[in-house]
């Protein structure tokens, strides 16, 4: 048996349909009923339909669409918190919806650890009792539990707090807490449902700022549920975009941005400042035989607005040669290949899917004033 703390995750046709008699409708709605004709027909209501998702260990999985889309649905499927209809949710290999209670019960106590929308916090337990509950339940001594949730306490900034008593807190410091609680268990797989989403836009950032800077540390596996498209792009290593139960598109920020699948994500991501997410990679002409100009480097990863910023501040560089391990010359990026990157339009977009190796100087000039 694999070992279920690699944090894997796969889901592998996952159904979720809720009502008396859902696993009798399931070939239906795989032979295409849908989810209006479902309801219509039978009274049930379809949450999910052939859910299929691959979540490295140590990455940052989003999983965002609007209402009713099926999101929650989804996230309490890898702890079981719902039963699915039918399918598959592997963890490091072992499954989930196999598991018996007490299998399920130990798995739930120290391989997920959730945090909520509406904080959860107890409210007659001070800072560090919140903290420390989990650790209770697992039969933690109290001075070891104590030194790790004051450790936790520390990292998302609430030392000096532990005393304090929810009601006495503000909303991102309440989110805090659940964070450290959270952390404090040490489970591989961390779901985060709506986390931030009841926070003001700056707590907001703020609170997306401490998770990107732990998780460069403690390298956990993250399932982050969102209906905010710049979060998404800010916090995931891949995104997976719901519909009516269904997954529209999956794939890397700049996929989604890029190729967005249809007319919903196009829609999604239209607004979207482009200078932020997609990479120089994206667009740069690659090198010939490993060759490429020497002089002005920048690394894989470098968004188009900060190298933007570079051309534009320094007119003498025509052009940056994209680097990636140990200086490996990738290919080059010029500044009208970076604008035309932003470009929104239809015909911009297509200019930017093109291959690499298609992407050719032209003539036509590109104005791009040097700020």
């Amino acid at each position: 048996m694999a070992d279920i703390k690699s944090g894997g995750i796969r889901i592998q046709h996952l159904y979720k349909i809720f009502g008396p008699k859902a696993a009798s409708h399931v070939e239906a709605v795989k032979n295409g009923l849908s989810k209006a004709d479902l309801l219509k027909e039978t009274g049930h209501v379809l949450g999910l339909r052939d859910i299929n998702l691959d979540i490295p260990a140590g990455s940052i999985q989003v999983i965002m669409g609007l209402s009713g889309s099926g999101k929650s649905t989804l996230i309490r499927h890898i702890n079981r918190l719902i039963d699915p209809t039918a399918g598959e949710v592997l963890i490091g290999g072992v499954d989930v919806c196999k598991m018996g209670f007490r299998g399920l019960r130990e798995f739930r106590r120290r391989q997920t650890a959730m945090v909520f929308q509406k904080f959860a916090l107890l409210p007659h337990r001070n800072v560090l009792d919140n903290v420390v509950y989990g650790l209770e339940i697992c039969g933690v001594k109290r001075n070891a539990s104590v030194e790790t949730a004051m450790r936790w306490i520390d990292r998302v900034g609430l030392k000096g707090f532990e005393q304090r008593f929810p009601n006495q807190l503000s909303g991102g410091m309440q989110q805090r807490v659940g964070l450290a609680r959270a952390l404090a268990m040490d489970a591989p797989v961390l779901l985060m449902d709506e986390a931030y989403s009841a926070l003001d836009p700056l707590i907001r950032m703020d609170m997306q700022t401490v998770l990107l800077d732990l998780q460069k540390e403690i390298k956990k596996t993250i399932v982050f549920i969102t209906h905010d498209l710049d979060e998404a792009l800010r916090l995931g290593d891949q995104i997976a975009i719901l519909r009516d139960g269904c997954i529209v598109q999956q794939g890397t920020k700049q996929d989604i941005v890029l190729r967005p699948a249809d007319e919903y994500v196009t829609n999604f991501v239209k607004q979207v400042n482009r200078g932020r997410v997609v990479c120089v990679e994206s667009v740069m002409s690659p090198s010939r035989g490993g060759v490429a100009s020497v002089g002005n480097h920048v690394a894989a990863g470098t968004t188009i607005e900060e190298a933007i910023s570079i051309l534009t501040h320094n007119p003498a560089i025509e052009q940056l040669t994209v680097v990636g391990a140990e200086n490996h010359p990738l290919g080059t990026v010029n500044l009208r290949q970076l604008a035309c990157a932003l470009i929104t339009s239809e015909a911009g977009c297509d200019a930017v899917r093109m291959p690499a190796a298609e992407r050719v100087r032209t003539d036509a000039p590109v104005a791009v004033s040097r700020v």
